[in-house]
């Protein structure tokens, strides 16, 4: 029986080396791929629970929050305002690995989208572009531009992995795109580097020089392994080297780009920027639009200075060169100079049994009740100035979208004033 089941040229041992593959059932492999095993903890009784993935998730936000709080404090920091960032991206063969499902390739590009809307609620007056390496060549996606939508769009028209990776090509390609941004411009590239190698024309070395010399801020998020080509340029350029090592931590990891960085000492040079406030064009009225050659009816913005018509806010004309906003961009853009304070947490057992407390037992943002299970006191934060008192979710959304303490602005309400006669 045995001289039956034999295959000539070894193809006997090819199958017993699939079999061993095939060995788990579809059913087990979802939860392979998922590990949902590591969304289980033990508790004090033996039991296996779901782990609190919310509580979690605040307590690494609000130590990141400390750190950069501690590091500002007794320092001045200089922040700038108009950032001009690229975003490199590695699609080559290493790109469709599937270490992170369904592959790196799909994932940089679901978080890339996500990290493009984020970069432009927190730097309205700034503007990205985008660009690919496949098969040793670095591509220009998009050019530098405040539309977010338009960058998405041609992303995700892209997503093709082929070839090697070129890290040399790349950084000369952002060096020319970002060598001719205005000096009151702060340049930056992020670079998603899925390859353990590099496939370069010339010297690295010599054009790692070139952007230190260009004050480029290179910053390197690795997918595999760290490199030391990648953490020396971070080095010399002044940027942030970090290795993801899931999905997660990819996701905080580009999320942490989206905060303007701390200027660099020697290229901190304040400047007086001329900046346009464009009137919204009337509704019906008919003009060529400048920066896309075409005829549109009703939309867009008229630049005070040369009356030409722009689509959308921020950008520089095309015809005079104005830098063009509106008002609402720079009082976003404000917020990062003054932060709020990082607030402070509740001790459990006194936050809501203090007889001191006179603002209630629910969050002053969302007003949802603080109480837990069995009407016990749950984890809260409260403001250190105006004392009032907040759930963990309005912590988050205070200090990472508003930017605003409710309690303080409803304590610093102007006077009115009376009219006597």
């Amino acid at each position: 029986m045995s001289n039956q089941r034999k295959r000539p040229n070894g193809e006997r041992e090819e199958d017993e080396e699939e079999d061993d593959a095939e060995g788990i059932g579809g059913w087990e492999r979802d939860y392979v791929d998922e590990r949902s095993w590591e969304a289980l903890q033990e508790d004090e009784s033996g039991l296996l629970r779901p782990i609190d993935s919310s509580a979690i998730y605040h307590a690494q936000y609000r130590r990141r929050l400390r750190m950069l709080s501690a590091a500002a404090a007794g320092t001045r920091i200089q922040k700038g305002l108009i950032r001009y960032l690229y975003v490199v991206i590695d699609f080559s063969r290493a790109a469709a690995e599937t270490d992170f499902r369904p592959s790196r390739m799909g994932i940089m590009a679901k978080h890339v989208e996500a990290f493009i809307r984020e970069f432009f609620d927190q730097n309205p007056l700034s503007q990205i572009g985008l660009v690919s390496i496949k098969n040793g060549i670095a591509h220009t996606l998009t050019d530098l531009g405040g539309s977010p939508e338009s960058h998405i769009q041609a992303l995700m028209g892209k997503l093709e992995a082929a070839g090697d990776s070129s890290l040399q090509n790349a950084l000369e390609l952002v060096h020319e795109h970002l060598n001719q941004i205005p000096s009151y411009g702060h340049r930056e590239v992020l670079i998603l580097y899925s390859a353990l190698s590099t496939s370069d024309p010339g010297d690295i070395m010599e054009t790692i020089q070139k952007c230190k010399k260009s004050r480029l801020r290179c910053s390197v998020i690795g997918l595999s392994a760290e490199m030391f080509i990648c953490k020396h340029l971070c080095q010399e350029t002044g940027g942030l080297y970090s290795v993801a090592v899931d999905e997660v931590h990819l996701k905080d990891l580009l999320l942490e780009h989206a905060p303007p960085p701390p200027a660099i000492a020697e290229f901190a040079i304040s400047n007086l920027i001329k900046m346009g406030f464009p009137q919204r064009a009337a509704e019906g009225s008919m003009a060529i639009c400048s920066c896309h050659k075409e005829v549109k009816i009703g939309a867009g913005y008229t630049c005070p200075r040369c009356k030409a018509r722009v689509c959308e806010l921020p950008t520089e004309c095309t015809i005079c060169g104005l830098t063009l906003v509106s008002s609402p961009h720079l009082a976003r853009s404000y917020h990062h100079l003054f932060p709020i304070a990082p607030f402070d947490e509740v001790p459990t057992l006194t936050s809501l049994n203090d007889p001191r407390r006179k603002l209630g037992k629910s969050c002053f943002g969302c007003q949802q009740s603080l109480l837990g299970g069995g009407n016990k006191p749950g984890p809260c934060v409260t403001c250190r100035k105006c004392k009032h008192y907040f759930c963990l979710d309005c912590d988050i959304y205070i200090h990472e979208s508003l930017h605003n303490c409710p309690g303080c602005e409803s304590i610093h309400r102007p006077k009115s004033v009376s009219m006597e006669e």
